[in-house]
């Protein structure tokens, strides 16, 4: 399973740890992943794998 948004495509970006001394070392920023149950046109559920930012933005669209 990827770290990935079904919807907006969102996925790891890459950085840098820094430290007191100022070294650097990679790390990854992951997206806030969350599991949620969607309604298809036909009737049954399905299970997708949605960012927080993204959950947040459908929220304000549908009020």
């Amino acid at each position: 399973m990827s770290k990935r948004c079904a919807i907006t495509g969102k996925g790891p970006m890459v950085g840098n740890n820094v430290s007191h001394a100022n070294n650097r070392t990679k790390r990854r920023f992951m997206p806030n992943l969350r599991t949620v149950r969607v309604m298809l046109e036909d009737g049954t559920t399905r299970k997708i794998k949605v960012a927080a930012s993204t959950l947040r933005t459908m929220k304000k669209q549908s009020n």
